[in-house]
């Protein structure tokens, strides 16, 4: 199963800012669904977007589990550390070592130990060249910006593994070709170095996540014991530790012994810098012999993405110099020596037409050189940087800030415009920011209104208690921040629905205000109608009750006699024992 790239986005907490895109030195993100993700091919990993993103959503690929897996294997597994861990941890190497073997870890070696050997034979380079421009590959991420984006400099990359591999190569050749050795140190771009070179290096962790299984397994560093077993294998290093600062490897490669006169040592450290050094440069009409030790990361490899210290870098560069030791005699061929090609691999540059550019700048309003307003809004220095990426499908036209202000007021205006009710937004000067027609049309006079509309702005920065005779009830909104509305308010021989909105507190409240006035007239006949025909029917009722009473009356005298005749005619037969 392929693996998930070191860098990927938490798509539910991207928060569509661009802050990613505008940092990206080399714009290696795609929007899609107003969500960045990382563009793969086209990433090296540097790590800043992971750095700078204010919604955490840019995160590390976690490896902690393929490490656990490897002690599954039964491999013995060793660390390879790097040397900014002196600088980083507030611990003793011994506690350190003692740590990494609780976690399960068959011993530690220094990266370091691999820095040494990258001096010693690059100083023999160096001695043998005629000249030429020399780019250190301590740094797989210059290593891979330069492939992929600087591809006429890959030749003049020092053919030789980072200090990382070569390390791992010499731990191999020291300590057995079955170990696994896995990488733990600031850098991201070590998880590509890892997948690419899993021979030599099986895994690679951040400090972050070395802090993260810490406090996993419950490792209480202060309590840890060690021991005499807990000494860096096969042996401590020296002046290879430097190389996490900022001329370090420059100064390694100077203890070697080289003819200092006769190569040029220069000391780049981020990309930014890094590109604006190569510029103008022609590789192959260099006549004499420069070395660039070149770090992606600001100030060396104390600075990166994933150190995990809240010191401050001058204490961690103190740290790293107070715990180097130096060798009086530095041998002059190395021990072990990783050869690598650092082959071209440059990213495609499409070049688009004047066509296929003007049609993608008028899908988002841009129409003259006047509408480029070149914001970086989107995250792109320019409007025609920004159309680029929206033709080749990384960018969406919503990052557009100027268009989508432009669809926005369209839309208001539209509403506004078309709305049978009165609209007026009122600031907290009470003024009018923001009328339509129909409030024009309601509250202003044959003659207010040509006076307006003779205005550039019309109402907007009008009294609204110039045009209402209800100002107190925007007063009102302003002052408590609270909604209000008011039914059937009448004013005059009008009446009005209104129903007042805050906006922002206390700075901006809006009304909606419907003139009810003839609803309610003709509501008012309806039920003066009604009450017309209640009357009427209740007379008809009175009347049919009257008549329906006299006729009961009658009828009840009828029968009372009839009853009482019978009744007489009965009790005289009873007497007269006449039964009939």
């Amino acid at each position: 199963m392929e693996k998930q790239y070191p860098v990927y986005t938490l798509k539910n907490e991207c928060n569509d800012c661009y802050k990613c895109i505008r940092e990206c030195h080399i714009k290696s993100i795609r929007i899609q669904g107003g969500s960045a993700s990382v563009i793969n091919e086209k990433c090296i990993a540097c790590g800043h977007c992971v750095t700078i993103c204010p919604a955490g959503a840019k995160k590390v690929r976690n490896d902690i589990d393929m490490v656990k897996a490897l002690f599954l294997t039964g491999k013995k597994v060793y660390v390879s550390l790097a040397p900014s861990w002196a600088g980083v941890y507030n611990i003793s190497k011994e506690k350190m070592i003692a740590v990494l073997k609780k976690l399960g870890f068959a011993g530690v070696s220094e990266t370091a130990l691999g820095a040494q050997e990258v001096s010693i034979q690059t100083a023999k380079m160096l001695n043998d060249a005629q000249r030429g421009l020399f780019i250190s590959s301590a740094c797989p991420v210059i290593d891979d910006y330069i492939r992929l984006y600087k591809p006429e400099f890959a030749k003049c990359i020092t053919p030789v593994a980072s200090p990382a591999l070569t390390h791992c190569g010499l731990m191999k050749d020291m300590l057995g070709e079955d170990i696994r050795v896995v990488f733990i140190g600031p850098c991201i771009a070590k998880k590509n170095e890892a997948d690419s070179h899993s021979d030599l290096m099986s895994a690679a962790l951040t400090f972050d996540e070395l802090n993260y299984w810490i406090k996993e397994e419950f490792i209480d560093i202060e309590k840890i014991e060690t021991d005499e077993s807990c000494k860096f294998v096969p042996e401590s290093a020296y002046e290879g530790a430097l190389y996490p600062l900022e001329g370090g490897m420059n100064e390694t490669i100077k203890q070697v012994g080289i003819d200092k006169d006769d190569v040029t040592f220069i000391a780049v450290s981020s990309l930014e810098d890094f590109d604006k050094s190569l510029r103008n440069i022609n590789p192959d009409k260099v006549e004499n012999k420069i070395f660039v030790e070149a770090l992606a990361c600001s100030g060396g490899c104390i600075n990166g993405p994933c150190l995990s210290s809240e010191k401050s870098r001058i204490l961690i560069t103190s740290d790293i110099y107070a715990n180097t030791r130096y060798r009086d005699n530095i041998p002059k061929e190395p021990r072990k020596v990783v050869p690598v090609e650092y082959t071209p691999n440059p990213v495609e540059k499409v070049e688009y037409s004047i066509e296929q550019i003007t049609k993608a700048l008028k899908k988002i309003s841009k129409h003259t050189e006047e509408d480029e307003l070149n914001c970086s809004g989107c995250g792109y220095a320019s409007c025609r940087e920004f159309v680029n990426a929206l033709i080749a499908g990384d960018a969406e036209p919503s990052q557009c800030v100027s268009y989508m202000r432009k669809i926005a007021v369209r839309k208001a205006a539209a509403m506004l415009r078309c709305m049978p009710s009165a609209v007026v937004i009122v600031d907290s000067n009470m003024e009018i920011v923001e009328a339509n027609d129909s409030f024009e049309h309601m509250f202003l006079s044959e003659e207010m209104y040509e006076i307006f509309a003779s205005r550039q702005n019309g109402l907007t920065g009008a009294c609204i208690d110039r045009i209402v005779t209800f100002p107190e009830l925007f007063k009102s909104a302003l002052d408590t921040g609270k909604d209000i509305h008011q039914e059937h308010y009448a004013i005059d021989d009008k009446v009005y629905d209104i129903s007042i909105f805050t906006i922002e507190d206390n700075e901006l409240v809006g009304a909606v205000i419907s003139d009810v006035t003839k609803s309610e007239m003709d509501r008012s006949k309806i039920a003066q109608k009604a009450r017309e025909v209640i009357t009427k029917n209740i007379a008809t009722v009175q009347e049919i009750a009257s008549l329906l009473g006299e006729h009961m009356v009658e009828t009840e005298l009828l029968l009372n006699s009839i009853a009482e005749g019978y009744e007489t005619a009965a009790g005289k037969n009873e007497r007269t024992g006449d039964n009939k």
